[in-house]
């Protein structure tokens, strides 16, 4: 069993339980998810088994889509509903001021990881440190918003609104820094995750609903392909000539190309299959004289 589970995760699951579950539905050891949904958070969490693991980072890495629910006016420890209230302000609920605040923060941002996250300093964990009551510096990160639609207004003191970004986004960060840019203060009441990469809730399914598919030993019907998790790839597919070399991981020239992108461009990751359309993996485009590719990740042997 190779590919991707749609997981819609519920709230009170860790990843890892979700990771948990899905081993045990299934019988096979070689599971694991695409990036860290918080306990109280719900929605899409991709689970890849078989060989489609090697395809976690690859997934992880996409552009994700969130519904989170701003409360202005509490500061929290966690930047979430789950922390301790730190702070509490009156709150002025102009919807004009709340739109120019959050719409400052599309684009390019420097953001410091919460002290309450799974980022690793100095080999320890910051929410093993947060949890010993200890607040060390950390190094801000760039990513990128790439848009803020607010959903609705909910005075006197909530904001719904959904928000596509980059990896490595926090979500209760973002909710805290517009807080505090707008002088009261602000956390995350509420996150649900409605997309990353080429997963959605549309096509998500319950863990309770794969247990039941399970049963009935049509588990595998839930399965994404690792096609359609690489469909947002560029595709190369390489000809009879070459498969030889494909197949052992060498570099392929582009006059072996039997389909390729309009443009090639060095550094891009492109998905390659063989001339019978059998995904080999994904390759890197570089250059000497002519266009080539190497490969990135293989997908077809264990």
């Amino acid at each position: 069993m190779d590919g991707i589970f749609n997981i819609y995760k519920e709230k009170g699951f860790t990843s890892h339980d979700v990771v948990a579950v899905v081993r045990r539905t299934i019988h096979m050891k070689k599971v694991g998810h695409t990036g860290t949904l918080d306990p109280d958070a719900e929605g899409v969490l991709p689970v890849c088994v078989g060989k489609a693991t090697k395809l976690s980072d690859v997934i992880m890495d996409g552009r994700k889509s969130y519904r989170a629910m701003l409360r202005l006016g509490i500061t929290t420890t966690t930047e979430d509903a789950s922390g301790e209230v730190l702070e509490t302000k009156p709150v002025d609920f102009n919807e004009e001021k709340i739109r120019e605040v959050v719409a400052s923060f599309i684009g390019r941002l420097e953001q410091v990881p919460p002290m309450y996250s799974a980022v690793k300093v100095n080999g320890k964990k910051l929410y093993e440190l947060a949890r010993e009551g200890k607040e060390i510096e950390r190094k801000s990160r760039t990513i990128e918003v790439y848009d803020i639609r607010i959903r609705q207004f909910l005075p006197p003191d909530r904001v719904e609104m959904d928000v596509d970004c980059s990896k490595g986004t926090y979500i209760r960060t973002l909710c805290a820094d517009i807080g505090k840019a707008l002088g009261c203060g602000g956390h995350m009441a509420a996150l649900l995750r409605t997309a990353t990469g080429a997963f959605s809730l549309e096509n998500s399914i319950r863990l309770s609903e794969l247990k039941e598919l399970a049963e009935q030993e049509r588990a595998e019907e839930a399965l994404l392909t690792m096609e359609e998790a690489l469909k947002d790839f560029p595709v190369v597919k390489v000809a009879k000539s070459s498969t030889k070399l494909l197949y052992n991981g060498g570099k392929i020239w582009e006059k072996f190309f039997e389909q390729k992108p309009t443009s090639l461009q060095v550094g891009e990751i492109v998905a390659v299959y063989d001339f019978e359309n059998n995904l080999v993996g994904l390759y890197e485009i570089k250059q000497e004289e002519d266009f080539f590719i190497k490969p990135f990740k293989m997908l077809i042997k264990e």
